[in-house]
């Protein structure tokens, strides 16, 4: 697939809305495990973010995989690279998170409440525990992925002092 739009590579295009996306849906399953009225409030929300962003990190990394064939191969983009392959095992977990905390909030809780009262107290706090670590590794996975690419474009790219416009 030629990953371009116009004359501009795709990548950095597609990254943009990558870079928004994982945070906001980290954020709202977050508030979605541990706030029943955002929850409430959210509703599918935290899923259907969660799910953008998983169909959104292979085309995001496909498009980088074509632009790292047409530029220069550096160490810096070889590191963004291999930082880059994390972000799907991040967002996998991070829908998967947001799918267990809503089917746990819509069927399976009332049906423990019922039983006994150990079940739904450990269920509850796993969830939460579980929203928190992937949405942490989702978030801190993005940033470093982000500063890597930056690093690779960026670095010897720019003078310390502003060239004359004239």
């Amino acid at each position: 697939m030629d990953w371009m739009f116009g004359e501009l590579p795709l990548h950095p295009l597609v990254v943009h809305l990558t870079v928004v996306l994982i945070p906001l849906a980290a954020i709202s399953v977050v508030l979605a495990a541990v706030w029943p009225a955002a929850r409430r409030r959210l509703g599918l929300l935290p899923q259907i973010l969660a799910l953008l962003a998983l169909t959104l990190v292979p085309i995001t990394t496909s498009a980088g995989e074509w632009l790292a064939d047409r530029v220069a191969e550096t160490p810096l983009v070889e590191r963004h690279e291999e930082l880059g392959e994390r972000m799907l095992p991040w967002t996998l977990a991070l829908f998967a998170v947001a799918v267990a905390i809503w089917a746990w909030h819509r069927f399976a809780r009332a049906r423990f409440a019922k039983g006994t009262g150990r079940i739904r107290p450990a269920a509850s706090v796993t969830l939460v525990v579980a929203a928190i670590v992937v949405a942490s590794g989702s978030v801190i996975t993005v940033v470093q992925i982000g500063e890597s690419g930056a690093a690779a474009v960026w670095t010897g790219n720019v003078s310390e002092q502003p060239h004359s416009r004239d």
